[in-house]
């Protein structure tokens, strides 16, 4: 049996326009929406597999203001059985202050007699980029951590749970294999996520969600601040019109070399 966590940020919706808050801090969502990371929508497609391929629970955790508890519903209705919400304003945690505030958790899960042996993580999120946590959540627990993978399972060897994990390095397949318990940041691309049902979106709705405060000040981001990369500049020549527009499409065809 094996438990699983996996952590989850509620980010602007990258799909539209990217837009910087006013101190160039943070991503400002107000007018594109709110969602979960990509990587961390297969994070929680591998927790539901994990558990319930070895009779495990998968439970979801996030820091971020009241508004969050949106994006764990959302969890919840893919198979998460169980949810905890720190309630704190995200931008103002640093990457060591997230790690922190889920080292915590899991502490304080374990002491009451809920531990979680594998934690998963998306690689970065979305709107900060930061690539930290995972790393740092594992040094906290002091656990093995393996960051930018695509797959992972859970098997037996020599009587030890051991997490299987599979990612693309920089000559094919890498493959690592981590005892249990261990930390995994996971890369979208090598699971398909699920979409939620609409037994599972009711089911959602009435588990009972954690909530916490957090367990210490944070420091900060200690960032200087985010920039926005130019935007790709568009061209457009006109060939001609009508049927004295033929030439000049037959003289570009021959300049990009396409042949009948």
């Amino acid at each position: 049996m094996t438990n699983v966590l996996v952590c989850i940020k509620r980010v602007p919706d990258s799909s539209s326009d990217v837009v910087l808050t006013d101190d160039a801090q943070a991503v400002d969502g107000r007018y594109a929406g709110f969602t979960v990371s990509p990587h961390e929508n297969c994070a929680v497609e591998l927790a539901v597999q994990i558990a319930a391929a070895t009779g495990g629970e998968a439970t979801v955790v996030t820091l971020g203001s009241e508004e969050a508890v949106e994006q764990l519903r959302g969890v919840l209705a893919l198979g998460c059985t169980a949810a905890t919400h720190i309630v704190a304003d995200a931008p103002t945690y640093g990457p060591a202050d997230v790690a922190r505030e889920l080292a915590a958790v899991v502490r304080d899960h374990e002491a009451a007699g809920r531990s979680h042996d594998l934690v998963l993580l998306g690689n970065d999120a979305a709107d900060s980029g930061d690539f930290q946590v995972g790393i740092r959540l594992a040094y906290e627990l002091g656990r093995p951590v393996v960051t930018g993978i695509a797959t992972v399972e859970v098997t037996q060897e020599a009587g030890v749970d051991v997490a299987v994990a599979r990612g693309e390095g920089p000559t094919g397949q890498d493959t690592y294999r981590l005892p249990l318990p261990a930390v995994v940041t996971v890369l979208e691309g090598g699971v398909e996520p699920r979409y939620p049902t609409v037994s599972g979106r009711m089911k959602a709705k009435k588990i009972e969600i954690e909530q916490r405060q957090p367990a210490g000040t944070p420091g900060g981001a200690k960032r200087v601040r985010l920039f926005l990369p130019p935007a790709v500049p568009s061209q457009v020549t006109v060939l001609g019109e009508g049927p004295d527009a033929a030439p000049a499409v037959v003289g570009l065809l021959a300049e990009l070399g396409v042949t009948r």
